[in-house]
């Protein structure tokens, strides 16, 4: 495994490289991000994983200092699981002037986290462009815990003619139902236990559906009564959505994805499924 800092030696390194695979991260690797490369290793030639934490993506008071940063635990996961090569940029080979230019994907990221970080996406979908651009691979891995970046970079892809597929990977949970995430490190012991109940709200919720309720706020209720029995849990938002704009329905008539986002003490974890209406 060979790990680069700058572009252009990613570049020289990739001259003769065919069928990449590419799996972008912000380090701090967990098993959600080893399915994506286990998957990326099945299906490419070459494996390329990115580790950046992105600042543009995050808010003036969001999280962007104490983001998990563990370059060297994760070099050593990269390695066990056979990747080829590591992009790790510093800021300023990603930035190396003030940014001017930026991808907006209007719509598909208006409601959910878009309502509430404002430019998060934004910040996404152009760091992704940049990935993209600089590595140009054939495939591109991405969690579906992550519906909304999910969804705006399909669009983004599609919308744009990137000559890239754009391969989304089941959510990965702890035994209890919790969604892989960097930030649960955050939660404290107390607050770990009860993170479960957003899975279960969800699971809920989407029961509703799949027994015949085609009333989303009667499922949306549903889901948070469950969240209610919690009350560390400040909840962000619980949405029913359609599949292809992530736009909010009243009445449900084909398959939906239930997504909340919940707050835990000082830990915002999101979370979602795929209910189908049958």
């Amino acid at each position: 495994m060979r790990t680069v800092h700058t572009v252009s030696e990613l570049r020289s390194v990739l001259e003769s490289a065919n069928d990449v695979g590419l799996v972008p991260t912000m380090g701090a690797l967990h098993a959600g991000h080893e399915k994506l490369i286990e998957a990326a290793r099945r299906e490419c030639r070459t494996v390329v994983v990115s580790i950046f934490v992105n600042p543009i993506q995050f808010g003036p008071n969001e999280d962007y200092s104490r983001y998990p940063r563990t370059l060297d635990e994760d070099l050593e996961k990269c390695d066990r699981l056979a990747v080829d090569l590591v992009f790790a940029p510093a800021v300023e080979e990603m930035y190396p002037l003030p940014q001017l230019a930026f991808v907006e994907v209007a719509r598909v990221s208006e409601h959910l986290c878009g309502k509430f970080r404002p430019g998060h996406f934004r910040g996404i979908a152009t760091v992704v462009m940049k990935l993209l651009n600089i590595i140009q691979p054939d495939r591109a891995y991405f969690g579906e815990k992550d519906l909304q970046q999910l969804t705006v970079i399909r669009r983004m892809v599609a919308d744009l003619n990137l000559p890239v597929s754009i391969v989304g990977i089941p959510t990965v949970r702890e035994p209890d139902g919790l969604a892989l995430s960097s930030r649960n490190k955050y939660l404290t012991a107390d607050e770990r236990k009860v993170a479960p109940a957003l899975y279960r709200a969800l699971q809920e919720a989407a029961g509703r559906v799949r027994s015949g309720e085609r009333d989303a706020m009667n499922v949306r209720n549903a889901g948070l009564r469950v969240l209610g029995e919690q009350s560390v849990i400040r909840v962000e938002y619980f949405e029913i959505v359609d599949p292809e704009e992530l736009q909010p329905v009243t009445i449900i008539q084909r398959s939906v994805h239930i997504a909340a986002a919940v707050w835990i003490g000082k830990t915002r974890l999101i979370d979602n499924i795929l209910a189908d209406a049958g």
